[in-house]
């Protein structure tokens, strides 16, 4: 094999001078193009039989609320560590798991996997999906994205477009990388082979960065596509894959900013104080009478203001007020008739209550005694005396009301019938001796 990695020249020709960089380069004969550098080789036990001499132990914390589930598959944990030669304890008290080695352990990276079994069980991962870990063709990275953003509203934002909406980006990221990727608290938990953890670590750092992981998705569906053509293996695959610019959207200015005042070296000038005014309007020299005298004629002033205010906001609202048309002679005429129409109809209603007064008293005066009759009479003939007298001690010639009709009317319509009768009589006599 020649110095830098091709196959050995044929014959016995001989070879150039060496170049200074390859200067101290060996050939190695372990080393050739059909080594696949990437190959996990398989570690047996036979290839360490002997064990390991010293012991290791690794202890990781976990959340108060991960406790009684822990406590549930911790037997199912035990018994699979057991198998490899690692020691498993639960402490409830302090908060912690520890895996330490044993006489058993025969294979010294076991108990790196199980520092990372641990790990994973603290980070929310399901035992089952967990216990993967112990497999050779599987790791996990942990990837915290806590620190990425400062503000809190931002984080929680980004964090919900990783995952998108009902789980489908992460569901397409974990079939497209083939990665178990768990979004828990303040970091990302991912297990798979090493090319699918960094595929999974970078999207996930340009997410938090607001770069959105559909990006990363449609190029990782074309590259799987190209992949599976043989006549693009040895091709330039940039021409298929897309290109995504960074667009500069200016944001709209909040409102309530205020222009930045021009910058000057200069303080600005100091603010005059109260009596330094009082000096420049002459206040600062005038007695309490003055200030007082002063302080009254500005309170008058001020109220002389208001009251100009006032009457022109009256004429103002009375100018805004619509003005009624003026009636013609006609409508005089037609509203003098119907106050004549108005004081006619109120003459019949009040002569229609005085008749429908002494019909009631007629047919009450039908149902009495002539005592009991003779006793009313009395009553309100003295009522009516006595108000007459009222009328003429206040020196006013009042006319009777309509009640002191009503009531008059009633008195004559009992017994004061009689009297009447008489009376007439008595005239018709007196003409008759004429």
């Amino acid at each position: 094999m020649s110095a830098n990695g091709g196959p050995p020249p044929q014959g016995g020709a001989e070879q150039g001078p060496k170049s200074k960089k390859n200067k101290y380069r060996k050939d190695k004969p372990w080393d050739h193009d059909g080594i696949d550098h990437w190959a996990l080789p398989k570690f047996t036990q036979e290839d360490n039989p002997t064990g390991l001499l010293e012991e290791s132990s690794f202890a990781v914390l976990f959340p108060k609320y991960r406790e009684k589930y822990l406590q549930e598959v911790w037997p199912i944990i035990v018994r699979a560590l057991d198998s490899h030669g690692i020691k498993a304890e639960l402490n409830l008290v302090e908060g912690h798991m520890k895996v330490k080695t044993t006489r058993k352990a025969w294979d010294p990276y076991i108990i790196i996997k199980a520092r990372d079994l641990i790990k994973l069980l603290a980070r929310s991962v399901p035992a089952p999906q967990a216990l993967k870990i112990l497999h050779d063709d599987v790791s996990c990275d942990i990837i915290k994205i806590s620190g990425m953003t400062t503000n809190k509203a931002r984080f929680v934002k980004r964090r919900q477009r990783l995952i998108g909406p009902s789980g489908s980006t992460l569901k397409a990221l974990e079939l497209l990388t083939g990665c178990y990727v768990l979004v828990q608290g303040n970091a990302v938990a991912a297990m798979g082979n090493y090319k699918g953890l960094k595929q999974v670590r970078k999207v996930v750092e340009d997410c938090m960065n607001n770069k959105h992981p559909i990006y990363h998705i449609k190029t990782m569906m074309i590259k799987r596509e190209l992949a599976k053509d043989p006549a693009m293996a040895e091709e330039n695959w940039d021409r298929f894959l897309p290109n995504f610019k960074k667009r500069n959207v200016k944001s709209k200015k909040p409102k309530g900013l205020k222009d930045k005042k021009q910058y000057t070296p200069f303080p600005p000038p100091q603010m005059p104080r109260k009596e330094d005014l009082l000096m420049e309007t002459g206040e600062y020299w005038q007695s309490d009478f003055e200030k007082r005298k002063r302080q009254k004629q500005e309170k008058k002033k001020k109220q002389a203001e208001k009251a100009v205010q006032r009457e022109e906001r009256r004429l103002q609202d009375s100018r805004e007020e619509p003005v009624a048309e003026r009636p013609s002679n006609g409508h005089h005429q037609e509203e003098g008739g119907d106050v004549q129409q108005l004081v006619q109809s109120l003459r019949s209603k009040r002569t229609s209550d005085a008749s429908k007064d002494r019909s009631a008293a007629m047919n009450m005066a039908t149902f009495l005694t002539p005592e009991a009759q003779h006793v009313v009479n009395t009553e309100q003939s003295a009522d009516g005396r006595r108000k007459k007298g009222k009328r003429k001690a206040a020196g006013k010639d009042v006319p009777p009301s309509p009640t002191e009709l009503s009531e008059r009317g009633t008195a004559g319509s009992g017994g004061a019938t009689a009297s009447g009768r008489k009376k007439r009589k008595d005239a018709k006599r007196a003409e008759g001796h004429r």
